[in-house]
């Protein structure tokens, strides 16, 4: 059923365009969304901010992870009395399950911030599309994804050249007394 009305689609599109570039040449880009999304200096700065403020509750599961390992090397070592050794054992499943849930919590919790931070930038990145498109005359902007698109539509340099020039004039603003 989705292919038969993508296909109709299609079809539609094609007739239209066709019609109208009898009257009138149709401008067509492309934008290759994943593209933006990686490098897009927003998003770039985005990261980093997520990272900075990730950074301390994973630096402190790594070093759980060290303990329980020097904890295992310990129990590895074999010269610990039966009921130290079940302890010892019951801190080591204890801790690693802690671990497990921290982890999990911290990879939800970025997971979520950093869908966050994407739908924050959805708008500055439409109206820069629409900036571009305004500017270089065309009639129909696409973003991915789509079935193909030939490299002559892409307008994805444009389009981060452009988000490149905002980033540095909110950077410049942040800078202004």
């Amino acid at each position: 059923m989705k292919l038969r009305l993508t296909t109709l689609l299609a079809i539609w599109l094609g007739v239209a365009l066709a019609a109208t570039a009898q009257a009138q040449t149709v401008r067509i880009g492309y934008v290759n969304m994943k593209e933006v999304l990686d490098n897009a200096p927003q998003v770039i700065a985005g990261r980093e901010k997520l990272d900075q403020e990730f950074r301390p509750r994973n630096d402190a599961i790594e070093l759980e992870e060290t303990r329980v390992e020097l904890l295992e090397q310990r129990l590895s070592q074999g010269d610990l009395p039966e009921g130290d050794r079940a302890g010892l054992e019951r801190e080591i499943r204890e801790t690693r399950r802690s671990i497990n849930r921290q982890r999990e919590d911290l990879r939800d919790e970025l997971s979520f911030r950093r869908t966050e931070e994407v739908q924050a930038l959805e708008d500055q990145i439409n109206i820069a599309v629409q900036e571009i498109a305004q500017r270089y005359g065309y009639d129909l902007v696409l973003s991915s994804p789509v079935v193909y698109a030939s490299p002559a539509l892409d307008i994805t340099d444009l389009i981060l050249e452009q988000l490149q020039i905002e980033f540095d004039a909110d950077e410049l603003e942040l800078l202004q007394p």
